[in-house]
């Protein structure tokens, strides 16, 4: 059965959209999605299921709307794309950590960096669906402004190549 990673907009951040790891995963389960795995408190959640990855977001959204009154948000990636976002990081200087991928439902306007303000020389590069960040500074305090992150959901490095890793070994454990 195929391994869909979901990344939920707007869970845990700054205080809204609080939604536990275990209740995400009871969700997960409820929706009749096997091996759910959750991995830290920002909503990633890893599952098997035979549905399209359409479907799976499709029900994904659907029950976390009902749950928390408005969906947040779901954008689904594979092993593979997860793989080869963080193989094609633009910026091979960049801490882990200081480096945000940020993942789109679909690729930004062609003038999307026209609209970027990034006043602590924070670096930005699009690359189809996703949009990757170096934050010398770190994130926490950053004025950078990007109209084009609003539909998305960012995670840092070494978050995408650890739920990149637990797919593979989910993989590998179906095979």
């Amino acid at each position: 059965m195929p391994v869909h990673v979901a990344l939920l907009r707007a869970v845990n951040v700054g205080g809204t959209g609080t939604l536990s790891m275990a209740e995400l995963k009871a969700i997960c389960e409820g929706l009749g999605f096997a091996d759910v795995k959750t991995y830290i408190q920002s909503g990633n959640v890893l599952i098997r299921s035979e549905l399209a990855g359409s479907e799976v977001q499709r029900r994904l959204e659907a029950a976390l709307a009902e749950r928390m009154g408005k969906a947040p948000g779901v954008l689904l990636r594979s092993r593979r794309e997860l793989e080869a976002v963080a193989a094609k990081v633009p910026f091979a200087d960049a801490k882990p950590n200081f480096l945000l991928i940020a993942f789109l439902p679909e690729p930004p306007a062609a003038d999307a960096l026209d609209k970027l303000v990034a006043p602590d020389g924070e670096e930005v590069k699009i690359d189809g669906r996703e949009i990757y960040i170096h934050y010398p500074n770190g994130s926490g305090r950053s004025k950078l402004k990007l109209p084009a992150l609003k539909p998305g959901t960012a995670r840092n490095l070494n978050t995408v190549r650890k739920l990149a890793e637990l797919a593979a070994a989910m993989e590998d454990e179906g095979a």
